[in-house]
């Protein structure tokens, strides 16, 4: 028997609570010191429903980005606004009447990214929107009219070619579309992979020189859609399996490995060994056999693809329940040695464990009793630092308080460095991202 404990809070914690409006404060107060190194923007996105519309399941009200300005040691400004899309504005609908899809039509609630100098708000169903570094939304996104499907809501950058790689799953065939966008912002390259039926792929891992596939038995299904409940479920006929591509042969067939069934929401790296491929990510079990708002405990777990035998080798790295797994952008695809999580059992949703993935050491930060907090951003000291020399930002809730801080830990020993209190609550949400104005 599998018990749930879900990452995801309880729709009665007022953690769930969708916030109702859209503010401004300046100048905001700061216990600690802001590194004075850091100038530029924490950005989290989230589902976050507007008044009067229906909560539904978590994953399908409309995007609010929350943002944080940091510069000479100050906390210059927090603002929130909902990603104003074309179906947010009542424009366009995800159907049009001619059933074809409207892939302008987005919540755009998942991630969000900087890449070429434009700041991207990701959900992984519809074309990605642009905003600006006020977060004020610009548009959608089509690379200049060369996307013509889905965009996940995570693709991956090279940290040594500036591309990044990215996929798309579309309910026509060949259902998935493999992408490359040059570090300028141009879309270069876009692959049609045949797979057996729509899954929702949610992530892909990316090493020196492979691209890996996730393709796993959570399966589109047409009858719970038309309930305009969340439109997939367990499957226990598809099965599951890795699909690896060569980066410096991207034609080539995919070469596809069998695994044992499970989900994966979120890698947390992977890299190449020799003829092995090493691919960490956070596995579930299985995932909505019953209905969507079903979460097993979901662990760090490895895959060792070996490419010469065909095989496969599994490990789990640790028994605690964790979620949203996050490495040093700088280690993405090469071989690494720190990782870090947060813990989702009912009792520990305000710590952050980090993980010494070479030796299985760990260590955990706890934010106290009564708090939640969101998925911590690691953000290097400088270019050439150390591995874990740098930076966790995360947005962390006070249940006793009924308020929400920004934190900065410092990653190397998870002391704390400063918090920001903010003027509202910030509700649970998905992925931030740090963005440097370097980067703009």
């Amino acid at each position: 028997m599998i018990t749930t404990t879900s990452p995801l809070p309880d729709t009665e914690d007022p953690f769930a609570t969708p916030v109702t409006q859209e503010v401004e404060a300046m100048d905001l107060p700061v216990l600690g010191a802001i590194p004075p190194e850091l100038a530029g923007r924490f950005f989290r996105n989230g589902p976050n429903a507007r008044p009067g519309a229906p909560i539904g399941h978590p994953f399908m009200s409309d995007g609010m980005l929350h943002g944080l300005r940091l510069e000479g040691g100050r906390a210059q400004w927090y603002r929130n606004r909902w990603v104003r899309t074309r179906s947010f504005n009542g424009e366009t609908s995800y159907l049009r009447p001619d059933g074809s899809i409207d892939l302008t039509a987005a919540v755009a609630n998942t991630s969000v990214i900087a890449h070429a100098g434009r700041i991207l708000a990701l959900v992984e169903s519809s074309f990605p929107y642009e905003v600006t570094s006020e977060l004020e939304t610009v548009g959608p996104h089509d690379f200049c009219g060369r996307l013509s499907t889905p965009f996940t809501a995570h693709p991956k950058r090279c940290p040594r070619t500036g591309e990044l790689h990215a996929y798309g799953m579309s309910m026509n065939p060949p259902g998935l579309t493999y992408h490359r966008i040059a570090a300028d912002g141009t879309l270069v390259e876009s692959r049609r992979i045949d797979v057996p039926g729509v899954t929702m792929m949610h992530d892909i891992a990316l090493t020196d020189k492979h691209v890996v596939f996730l393709d796993l038995p959570v399966v589109f299904d047409l009858a719970l859609a038309r309930t305009g409940t969340m439109p997939f479920r367990w499957s226990d006929e598809y099965g599951a399996r890795l699909g690896v591509l060569r980066r410096d042969d991207p034609s080539a067939d995919v070469r596809w490995f069998s695994i044992e069934p499970c989900y994966v929401f979120h890698v947390l790296n992977a890299y190449d060994d020799g003829e092995t491929i090493v691919l960490d990510a956070v596995r579930y079990p299985e995932l909505w056999r019953r209905h969507g708002l079903e979460f097993p405990p979901s662990t760090l777990h490895r895959w060792t693809i070996d490419l010469t035998a065909g095989t496969v080798a599994e490990t789990t790295l640790d028994d605690r329940a964790v979620e949203f797994p996050l490495a040093d952008p700088r280690r993405t695809g090469s071989a690494y040695r720190y990782g870090y999580a947060i813990q989702t059992d009912e009792h520990c949703r305000g710590v952050v464990t980090k993980y010494d993935v070479a030796n299985g050491a760990s260590w955990t930060y706890d934010f106290g009793a009564q708090t939640r907090t969101g998925e911590a951003v690691f953000v290097p000291a400088a270019d050439d630092a150390m591995e874990d020399a740098g930076w966790l930002m995360s947005f962390v809730y006070d249940a006793a308080r009924q308020a929400s801080d920004f934190v900065i830990l410092n990653a190397s020993d998870l002391r704390h460095v400063a918090t920001v209190a903010l003027p509202q609550r910030v509700p649970y949400g998905f992925h931030g991202a740090w963005i440097a104005d370097a980067a703009l």
